[in-house]
């Protein structure tokens, strides 16, 4: 039987890397584009993802996990769920990427963090780190304390060095360099 992480590695290898000239929601180009929903909106893709991610987060201690308006809160709600079923389980909310006009308006949506309670930041790509700190600004009012940001693949273009001058550490499952230039 393939472990977890190898096989999480095949599937992100197959259908999430695509070679080639992209143009990224930056501007900036790249030879290479990585589209983690291809893995991560496969049942199996997600289970793996998700089991990786709450391993890391029961290592952590942390007691909630907050992701943004994208697939990263879908990754948290999962890894969430994934905790339901073990002692302490896992509270989940999501981080809104721009202003909500309409309802409560409030830029965190779920139950709310507590001062003082540990969370992982769950995303599924990290590019600059650009969403972690969005994230950051997001939560510094609530008191939490962020343990982690815990992504499915760095693309290894400054996230990991610009997150630790804040003090914030990035765990990667994986890293760009672990995958070929080759489909």
């Amino acid at each position: 039987m393939t472990a977890p992480r190898d096989e999480l590695h095949r599937l992100l290898a197959e259908r999430a890397f695509r070679w080639g000239d992209f143009v990224l929601a930056s501007g900036r180009r790249s030879d290479y584009f990585f589209d983690g929903k291809q893995v991560t909106l496969d049942g199996r893709g997600l289970f793996l993802a998700a089991s990786l991610m709450l391993a890391r987060c029961r290592e952590l201690a942390v007691t909630a996990v907050a992701g943004d308006d994208g697939v990263g809160s879908l990754l948290g709600a999962i890894v969430a769920l994934s905790a339901a079923g073990s002692d302490p389980p896992l509270r989940a909310f999501m981080i809104r990427k721009g202003e909500k006009a309409h309802g409560t308006a409030a830029k965190i949506a779920g139950p709310a963090p507590a001062q003082g309670e540990r969370v992982a930041l769950i995303e599924d790509v990290v590019t600059t780190g650009g969403s972690a700190f969005h994230a950051l600004e997001v939560l510094a009012p609530t008191g939490v304390r962020v343990a982690e940001v815990v992504v499915l693949v760095d693309r290894q273009e400054g996230a990991e060095a610009a997150l630790r001058e804040r003090s914030l550490p990035l765990h990667a499952l994986f890293r760009r360099s672990e995958f070929s230039t080759h489909s």
